[in-house]
């Protein structure tokens, strides 16, 4: 059983410590055989914020710290794989904090599980999601001059224990993905599926969707927790 808990919108530095928590927790007890369940997923939806990866190049993030604070944006440098990316309002993150060994599966794979679950979930909407060979994540006409990011993925993995994960765009404001080279490219685009149809699509039912998908893919179980753990 993986418990799942709903965190609504939150700032990215408490989740990013919550997150930081639950994985001493969760390796603590696997090195010490105590039963800790099998995980938890955490969704939310963050205050605007920029990310870089410990793989990132500075030079992606296109403003200068003057400019970031009159915006009001945060920009954190962070231990997931990947490069830059953003993270605000209208789109949904998923954290699987995941025992890999427990779940039989490598990091490739567990990868290639959270971009399948994306798949799905937008296909729900008439949008078609695939993979572009070297970049992780979801994109649309990936093999085309057209080709748009609407999902980014950096993760961190210790002691085969996940944290980060991904990022979905739904209702974003994609204005925020012009002040970046977006995971660090400078020829391919970004979306959301609000942009794909032409209008915001219910927040809420892509959440069930992304759920539901992430436990077929996953081959999991999640059961809602009945308290917030911020």
């Amino acid at each position: 059983m993986v418990q799942f808990q709903d965190l609504g919108q939150r700032a990215y530095s408490e989740v990013w410590e919550l997150q930081e928590r639950l994985l001493a927790r969760q390796i603590d007890a696997k090195l010490s055989g105590k039963a800790e369940g099998e995980g938890i997923l955490l969704f939310v939806e963050h205050y605007p914020v920029y990310t870089l990866g410990k793989s990132g190049h500075a030079a992606n993030m296109l403003l200068s710290q003057a400019q970031l604070a009159a915006k009001h944006v945060d920009l954190f440098k962070v231990d997931r794989g990947g490069d830059i990316t953003f993270h605000g309002p209208g789109q949904l993150v998923a954290y699987p904090i995941l025992d890999l060994d427990a779940l039989g599966i490598g990091v490739r794979e567990y990868v290639n599980c959270l971009e399948e679950a994306v798949i799905r979930t937008i296909a729900a909407y008439g949008i078609t999601g695939g993979r572009v060979p070297g970049a992780t994540g979801v994109w649309l006409d990936g093999d085309t001059p057209r080709a748009r990011k609407i999902c980014a993925i950096g993760v961190k993995c210790s002691r085969s224990v996940t944290m980060h994960g991904l990022a979905l765009n739904v209702n974003t404001d994609l204005t925020y993905f012009s002040y970046i080279n977006p995971c660090g490219f400078v020829d391919k685009g970004v979306t959301s599926i609000a942009r794909e149809l032409g209008s915001p699509v219910p927040f809420a039912d892509v959440q069930t969707r992304l759920r539901s998908a992430l436990e077929e893919t996953l081959q999991i179980h999640t059961v809602s927790l009945p308290c917030q753990l911020l």
